[in-house]
Formats: structure tokens, C-alpha cells, sequence
């Protein structure tokens, strides 16, 4: 029996004392790692045999969707698609791709502008053509 002053310990709910387990780190697949286990489940699948292909990815400790994902970018991009994108925002634009987003927009309005203008002119000279009116003269000069 305690002596009658010492604190007892903390207790969770299962009477052991409390552990704290530190946090697993993220697992990390180079290029090359992943690769090399998009072939091996090929191979697997190649092979015929029941059950190869998921001992494959518990000894790997994967999901199938996972691998699903890298074959999905080995299919899109080849072996560059499959290196680690950083994390993060994108980089913010430059003064000048600013600008030349900005101009790329007002390009392709004033386009849009312009066939709506060139459209509008070819109804009107159909107009005229239809109901017989002359069109009015133009001269290039003041």
C-alpha cells in the first residue's frame, strides 16, 4: 500500500499508466522507388498468379490507389511524372508575365470586338443588297 502523501500516477481508462508514441513521418517515394514498384506490380500482374500483386504492395506498405495514381502519371508524363512536386503555392508572376497575361486578355477581347464589327458590316451590306439601297461612298482621304 502507498504511503498516505505520494501522488499516484496518471491513469487512462484502461488502468496503464498514459504513453505518449511519437508521430510517424511521412513516407517519402523518389522516382526511381516508384518506378521500380509500378514494374514489380506489372510483373505481378504479368505472372498470373493469385495474390501476388497485393503481398506486393503489403510488403510495400501501399494502397492500390496509390499505384493507381503513379501509373496514371507514368502514363501522362513518363518517368518525369513521377518526381515529387514541391508543396506549396506557386511562385507568384513577374511584373512582366503580369503584364503579358494582361495583354494577351485585352488582345483577345478587342478580337472578339472585331468579328462581332466585321459580322455587323456584312448584315448591313446584305441589307442593302436586299432592299436596293445604295451604299454610301467612302473617301480614303479628308
Amino acid at each position: 500500500m502507498p504511503p498516505p502523501h505520494a501522488r499516484p500516477l496518471p491513469v487512462a481508462s484502461s488502468a496503464a499508466p498514459l504513453e505518449t508514441v511519437a508521430k510517424r513521418s511521412r513516407r517519402v517515394f523518389s522516382a526511381a522507388e516508384k518506378l521500380r514498384i509500378v514494374r514489380e506490380a506489372d510483373a505481378c500482374l504479368a505472372s498470373g498468379e493469385r495474390g501476388t500483386l497485393g503481398a506486393m504492395l503489403r510488403r510495400e506498405g501501399i494502397y492500390s490507389s496509390l499505384l493507381g495514381a503513379w501509373r496514371v502519371q507514368l502514363g501522362a508524363h513518363g518517368a518525369a511524372g513521377l518526381v515529387a512536386k514541391k508543396p506549396g503555392r506557386k511562385p507568384k508572376l513577374t511584373e512582366a508575365e503580369r503584364v503579358n497575361v494582361a495583354l494577351v486578355k485585352r488582345n483577345a477581347e478587342l478580337e472578339r470586338k472585331l468579328h462581332i464589327a466585321n459580322v455587323l458590316i456584312a448584315l448591313q451590306k446584305k441589307a442593302h443588297e436586299i432592299l436596293g439601297l445604295a451604299l454610301p461612298e467612302f473617301d480614303g482621304g479628308s
